[in-house]
């Protein structure tokens, strides 16, 4: 009985590990385009920003019915409110003095808490909120397409029981698309040489499927391989190990349903919205979306990935109890877009936040201008 326990206990270390030693791969090197040539100086790029960002929020309300609300920075640690992401990044946090030295954890996204919020104001189904969610993610790689500074729109829906489904799902994904390709005409409108690179429509794939066709490549390799192909993706069931064993990604287990089957037997309500940047040659992550866990979905993801002790957080027992609204929603990543639709070829080009020195100067020789 002792070797069993310590043979779990080090089972568990190894997964960590392994977790761990994926997410830091995951990064890429730092990419320096050849004859890079900035199409806005910086003073313009500033103000194409706030276009971008403007603009975007304009749409992302019409096509979502979504209505602002104010977010927090920071959240109360052990509520199981935070976000653990793929379950390797440690959040930012520190001790509170003035309210009896309690922890307090920077936000790594605001999944759980949105969804707290369609109940305390409720929001009836069709209907959502949106907010401005800042982060730090100190463990993260800058590169290209990754900060220590996490800036995005966080948005959450709430929904009928039946619209528990990949074809709501597709149908939510199209209109996000339709309000980024709305403004990025608007660019155009403005900044004529920023020519229009996203196709007409995005193309939806499951993760199975992505894997079937490409059974000799990894994850990354799959998504650079089909974005490529296409332009712009919707990789969709991402979570639940596929038939090599293996998820296409890691998901946190409380809030995306990433387990439930549907009718054409593939699993997973969410997945991610990914573009190809002709500037960097690379797929880029514009956002991670899906339908959240119902009771009985979160109930099987604590189990499949060993937390059920999480069913005594304040966040995981109301959602036990039925007190919460069924919903739908993801994170928009702000400066990505921006990157992404004024074609620069790294987001500190949009984003005030810390590089390397080392970075700083390969990207001044190579003619990228960081903030």
């Amino acid at each position: 009985m002792q070797n069993d326990k310590h043979n779990v206990v080090l089972i568990c270390i190894l997964k960590e590990i392994c977790l761990i030693l994926r997410h830091i791969f995951n990064n890429m090197a730092l990419i320096l385009p050849k004859k890079y040539k900035q199409k806005l100086t910086v003073e313009t790029t500033e103000v194409a920003i706030k276009m971008v960002k403007d603009e975007f929020q304009k749409q992302l309300i019409k096509q979502l019915q979504l209505r602002r609300v104010t977010a927090p920075l920071f959240v109360a640690a052990g509520t199981g409110i935070n976000d653990d992401l793929n379950g390797v990044e440690p959040p930012v946090s520190f001790e509170v003095p003035a309210m009896d030295g309690i922890r307090a954890e920077v936000v790594h996204s605001l999944a759980k808490w949105k969804r707290l919020k369609l109940a305390a104001y409720d929001i009836a189904p069709g209907f959502g909120l949106y907010t401005d969610m800042n982060a730090i993610r100190a463990t993260e790689t800058p590169d290209n397409l990754h900060s220590l500074y996490v800036d995005q729109w966080d948005w959450e829906k709430t929904i009928l029981p039946g619209d528990r489904s990949r074809g709501y799902l597709m149908a939510t994904v199209r209109s996000i698309y339709s309000a980024m390709r709305a403004v990025e005409a608007l660019i155009y409108e403005r900044f004529p040489h920023i020519t229009p690179t996203l196709p007409d429509e995005i193309t939806v794939i499951d993760s199975q499927d992505l894997l079937d066709r490409y059974p000799e490549l990894s994850a990354k390799e799959r998504e650079a391989a089909v974005a490529r192909e296409y332009g712009a993706v919707f990789i969709m069931g991402i979570g639940a190990p596929l038939s090599n064993g293996q998820p296409h990604d890691l998901r946190a287990p409380d809030y995306d349903d990433w387990s439930s089957a549907t009718p054409d037997g593939r699993r997973g309500l969410n997945g991610d919205i990914i573009v190809w940047s002709r500037v960097l040659e690379c797929p880029v992550e514009l956002s991670s979306m899906g339908i959240r866990v119902s009771p009985e979905a979160l109930r099987s993801q604590l189990e499949a990935t060993g937390k059920t002790d999480r069913v005594n957080l304040p966040f995981h027992r109301r959602l036990l109890a039925g007190e919460l609204p069924a919903s739908i929603g993801g994170g928009i990543g702000q400066s990505r877009l921006c990157m992404f639709l004024l074609q620069k070829a790294h987001i500190g080009e949009v984003q005030a936040s810390l590089w390397p020195s080392s970075d700083i100067a390969a990207c001044r020789s190579a003619g990228i201008d960081l903030l």
